[in-house]
């Protein structure tokens, strides 16, 4: 399954854009944008973002009775293997949803669901700190190209998630 890609300078959420991508009756789509002024994380915390860090979602069908909990993980594991190939170095997941590099979170996915239509969709919204990260209290952050030999762009990363939630949705067609 391809992925329709939108793009935008600045959004409040990109998981917003995608709700609204779905009320339009988009099936599927990966939304990017350069800057986002209200991104979330899980249980209404703030997702700071940094001018140069990625900002993104992918939003596609699923089944009623799909369990989250396994998509969850199983989308945990697609955004650790596209990330893995800008590093030489273990990423592990702090369960539900974190990536880190050295037990210190680099990359956060918040998922959400909505319906349109009878149709349920799963918004899979991934920030990935690529060039800096935010000091937070008591919760070490750090950001990818701080363990990469070579800088790695937002949009290397953001084409190697895509592809990666491309070749894993083709399986379950």
């Amino acid at each position: 399954m391809k992925l329709k890609k939108y793009s935008y300078n600045v959004v409040k959420s990109t998981n917003d854009v995608s709700f609204r991508k779905i009320r339009s009756n988009s099936s599927q789509g990966a939304i990017i944008s350069n800057n986002q002024t209200i991104g979330r994380g899980r249980y209404g915390k703030k997702w700071i973002s940094i001018k140069g860090n990625l900002f993104m979602s992918i939003f596609y069908e699923i089944q009623n009775n799909t369990n989250l909990k396994n998509l969850t993980k199983k989308n945990c594991q697609i955004i650790k293997k596209a990330i893995s190939k800008f590093l030489n170095m273990k990423i592990t997941i702090k369960a539900p949803n974190d990536l880190l590099i050295k037990n210190q979170k680099f990359c956060g996915i918040l998922q959400e669901t909505c319906f349109n239509d009878n149709s349920k969709f799963l918004i899979v919204g991934i920030g990935v700190n690529i060039v800096g990260s935010p000091k937070i209290n008591n919760y070490p952050t750090t950001y990818l190209n701080k363990y990469t030999k070579k800088r790695v762009d937002k949009l290397l990363v953001f084409r190697s998630i895509k592809q990666m939630f491309e070749k894993n949705l083709k399986r379950r067609d």
